[in-house]
């Protein structure tokens, strides 16, 4: 069942076109991620889906509901975990939970109960009455994630979740996002870091210049326009254009940026055996979803 759908989604602002004309179905208890460098329309995009700002063309449906007629229905069954710290500083941990919980009408004694909960959870327990500037900036990020629950949505909205946690913190969240998701929770993840997205994500849309590229499981963008191994080749600058001929010669499917290029979709065969045998600096490893973003939308900065 499709819990959230959008059809022409659009946002200007000025002159800039931030999300282009987007149309996607997000089903429910998957992870759909939102993978694009900087200036995407990832951010612009999800925010006209948790109702924040309105879009200038286009519908959303949220768990079947008009998000236009329904705002404030819809965000009372969202979670939301920003990208920046937004806690109050002059708080407690348990009192930034509970004073959240008054934005969806919890009655006191279950709002400190379901705080203690979600606490728990993130391993915050033991620090409840403990100030916020006495926290480390993992067990910050980890606050915000237990205070998204406090509501238990139906749908979260993870913007860079894991950004700032250590290997252990960020496994652990992992863990708890896949428990989430395992119990029915939509997630909707906004993030930057690949390994992040290939471990969570059951489908991933890259997103340039305001549009979706492709939509697919990591897995299967990555056989689509990678293959299932990757050779990057070292060339010093003199070599690189007999290289490139080379490879052209053989129809083989390469990029090449600097003095190092890489070569996709890696079959075998005598052109591949020859290659291996007369090139220099070569490593051979496993294909990436990284290496598709950067096929998807090159390599070049677009801050």
């Amino acid at each position: 069942m499709a819990v959230i759908e959008t059809k022409g989604l659009t946002k200007k602002y000025k002159d800039l076109l931030a999300v282009d004309s987007v149309s996607l179905v997000i089903e429910e208890g998957e992870c759909f991620g939102f993978l694009g460098p900087n200036g995407a329309g990832k951010t612009s995009l999800i925010r006209m889906i948790i109702g924040v700002s309105p879009p200038n063309e286009g519908t959303v449906w949220v768990l079947g509901k008009d998000l236009k007629t329904s705002s404030r229905t819809v965000k009372a069954m969202l979670g939301v975990v920003p990208q920046l710290d937004n806690l109050d500083p002059d708080l407690t941990v348990l009192q930034n939970i509970m004073t959240f919980a008054r934005y969806f009408d919890l009655p006191k004694g279950e709002a400190h109960r379901r705080a203690m909960e979600v606490l728990a959870l993130f391993e915050l327990d033991s620090k409840w009455n403990s100030r916020i500037k006495e926290l480390s900036g993992g067990m910050t990020r980890r606050l915000i994630l237990a205070r998204s629950l406090i509501n238990r949505p139906k749908i979260l909205i993870l913007d860079e979740p894991t950004i700032g946690l250590d290997p252990q913190a960020r496994h652990m969240v992992w863990h708890k996002l896949r428990e989430l998701k395992s119990q029915g929770v939509t997630e909707l993840l906004c993030t930057q870091n690949m390994e992040e997205a290939a471990v969570l994500c059951n489908r991933v849309a890259i997103m340039h210049q305001g549009r979706i590229l492709s939509i697919d499981s990591p897995q299967q963008l990555i056989y689509k326009y990678v293959g299932n191994e990757v050779w990057e080749i070292e060339v010093d600058s003199q070599d690189i254009d007999s290289v490139v001929k080379e490879l052209k010669s053989n129809h083989l499917d390469f990029e090449s940026y600097g003095n190092r290029v890489c070569v996709f979709h890696i079959e075998g065969g005598e052109s591949t055996n020859k290659l291996a045998t007369h090139v220099g600096r070569l490593i051979r490893r496993p294909a990436t979803l990284e290496d598709v973003f950067f096929r998807l939308t090159g390599r070049s900065l677009t801050e």
